[in-house]
């Protein structure tokens, strides 16, 4: 009797929640590590231990963009768009990428001295033409008087859309704008702030012109 109440118990235990907890646990640790390192074996086999540049991919073209008065001889894919070439391929983060339909202006630039949406461009098009990003708008330890202005006008909130805001504000000096701040939204109408700091925007515009 004794003897069948141990048997009976023993097995109790096998079959306990804790138990099975606990082997549940122990087997499903040991199946992660294997496949973990079946995952790492498996990317091993299949990356190739000479690994080409983009450079080398089929259908790339050649082409030299002049940006921020620097050259750049680069290969790139024919369908890349200005905004993603700046961003992916030359690291210039500073041109945001917004709705990526041309209707934000957070990726205003500059070619040639007028303002353009990146996105909407292709970087093919521009061979040889000048492209200014924000990064290119200061001058060694001097900002461009219109950041200055923004900072001054506290004309940012998330800062998002800042660099196309002040990209468009600088391209606006240089063209036909009435005094009246009615002028200055109407000519940075393109440029949209989801957090609403329009005021403050146009302020620091005017304080540029005014200057």
């Amino acid at each position: 009797m004794s003897e069948q109440k141990s048997k009976d118990t023993g097995k109790q235990n096998a079959e306990s929640p804790d138990f099975s907890r606990r082997s549940f646990l122990a087997t499903a640790g040991t199946v992660g590590v294997v496949a973990a390192f079946d995952a790492r074996d498996l990317k091993a086999e299949t990356q190739p231990t000479d690994q080409t540049g983009t450079d080398d991919q089929p259908g790339m073209v050649s082409l030299i963009l002049r940006i921020n008065e620097k050259e750049y001889q680069l290969r790139i894919d024919p369908r890349t768009t200005l905004l993603d070439c700046l961003r992916e391929t030359l690291a210039l983060t500073g041109t945001k990428k917004g709705c990526d339909h041309g209707q934000c202006g957070a990726c205003t630039v500059h070619v040639n001295g007028m303002r353009v949406n990146s996105c909407l461009s292709l970087a093919l098009t521009h061979d040889g033409d000048e492209i200014t990003t924000i990064e290119g708008l200061r001058t060694p330890g001097q900002l461009h008087p219109m950041q200055t202005a923004f900072i001054a006008q506290d004309a940012y909130q998330c800062g998002y859309c800042t660099s196309g805001q002040i990209m468009s504000a600088v391209a606006l000096l240089k063209e036909p704008c009435g005094p009246n701040d009615a002028d200055v939204k109407e000519l940075m109408s393109g440029n949209i702030c989801r957090c609403g700091a329009y005021s403050n925007i146009v302020a620091a515009i005017q304080q540029v012109r005014k200057a």
